[in-house]
């Protein structure tokens, strides 16, 4: 599975931006996919995540604010950033829980995105 991310850029402080993460490969296998971010200088972190059955979960600091979703046939994941804060600005990158089940075997792992910059700055 490879995860591919967009959307990021320069915004200033309330207003808004859209990642997506597209993802080729196994998409069979694809569960639970995720946003993490990472600013400079600290660990990544969890932002959203969302179920196979669209369940999702956010990080306390952007709840209200970001909304993520996922089409299933198109096999994209999307992040909707609003009212957007200079301390969002980080690396962004799309996660996804990967198992795929062969007659041979069972294979479970992470799949990660390349990162996408986000900066919010007036």
């Amino acid at each position: 599975v490879q995860l591919q991310a967009s959307g990021g850029g320069l915004v200033q402080p309330g207003e808004s931006l859209r990642l997506t993460c597209t993802a080729s490969g196994s998409t069979s296998g694809i569960r639970t996919m995720a946003w993490y971010r990472q600013a400079a200088g600290k660990q990544r972190e969890l932002v959203a995540s969302i179920s196979k059955d669209r369940s999702t979960n956010y990080a306390d600091s952007v709840k209200g604010r970001f909304a993520i979703s996922r089409d299933n046939a198109k096999n994209t994941m999307s992040l909707q950033m609003n009212s957007l804060k200079p301390e969002d600005t980080a690396v962004y990158f799309c996660n996804a829980d990967v198992v795929i089940i062969t007659p041979a075997t069972t294979e479970a792992f992470y799949a990660w995105g390349q990162g996408t910059q986000v900066t919010v700055s007036s």
